[in-house]
């Protein structure tokens, strides 16, 4: 009867252990299908109404035409004078949407620019909501640090990591974990946790080395 049960439950967590990753990334990419396809309805519903197109077809010529636009904005910004106008532009745009520049850099995480200036600044931390005595913990962005000593965080969703919330909690609730890279966090959030376990593994806590140095400050 231990065998069996044993058998068992060994081939249900080999199954999990196959399944659970091929569905989370199903379901990521379902979002990102349905994300582009939000993105491209207005254009392929005109392709639609006016030429009489496929839908099929529509999103395909709707994307290459979102490809090209890219290509042209991209090929513009490179110049001198679309690298003044795009920034001239960003600095009144954050003035209006203040997540604008956080948004801006976690897609440069992703793809890979070395000039994500703010993130490279940017610490992750473990962060207790509910209080230092509750061992419930989230992934969490450092975003500011107060001069008493509190922080500002922003709580990335997953596994769309552009929406999330902010919170300002004292420092016994953030654990600094300067050794994690911001997009190695990212990827854990956009998988909905997948690989947590050893993007944590062997982290010092430095919690106590922030709350000491708080408190020299003081």
């Amino acid at each position: 009867m231990g065998k069996t049960r044993a058998f068992i439950k060994r081939a249900l967590i080999g199954g999990l252990l196959v399944i659970l990753p091929i569905a989370i990334l199903s379901f990521f990419f379902r979002w990102l299908f349905r994300l582009t396809t939000d993105m491209l309805a207005p254009a392929s519903n005109l392709l639609i109404k006016r030429y009489d197109f496929p839908q099929l077809t529509a999103d395909v010529l709707s994307l290459a035409i979102i490809i090209l636009l890219c290509f042209v904005v991209g090929t513009l910004v490179s110049t001198r004078i679309g690298h003044w106008a795009h920034a001239f532009f960003e600095k009144h745009l954050e003035k209006f949407a203040p997540g604008y520049r956080m948004v801006k850099e976690i897609v440069n995480q992703f793809l890979g620019e070395k000039n994500a200036s703010a993130f490279t600044q940017t610490k992750v931390a473990k962060v207790k909501l509910f209080g230092p005595d509750i061992n419930t913990s989230v992934t969490a962005l450092v975003t500011s640090v107060h001069d008493n000593g509190d922080y500002t965080v922003f709580v990335p969703t997953g596994p769309n990591p552009t929406s999330g919330m902010i919170y300002h909690l004292p420092a016994g609730q953030v654990e600094i974990l300067p050794d994690i890279k911001v997009d190695s966090a990212m990827r854990t959030i956009i998988s909905c946790g997948a690989g947590s376990d050893k993007l944590f593994s062997s982290q010092p806590s430095s919690t106590a080395e922030h709350q000491t140095t708080n408190n020299d400050k003081k």
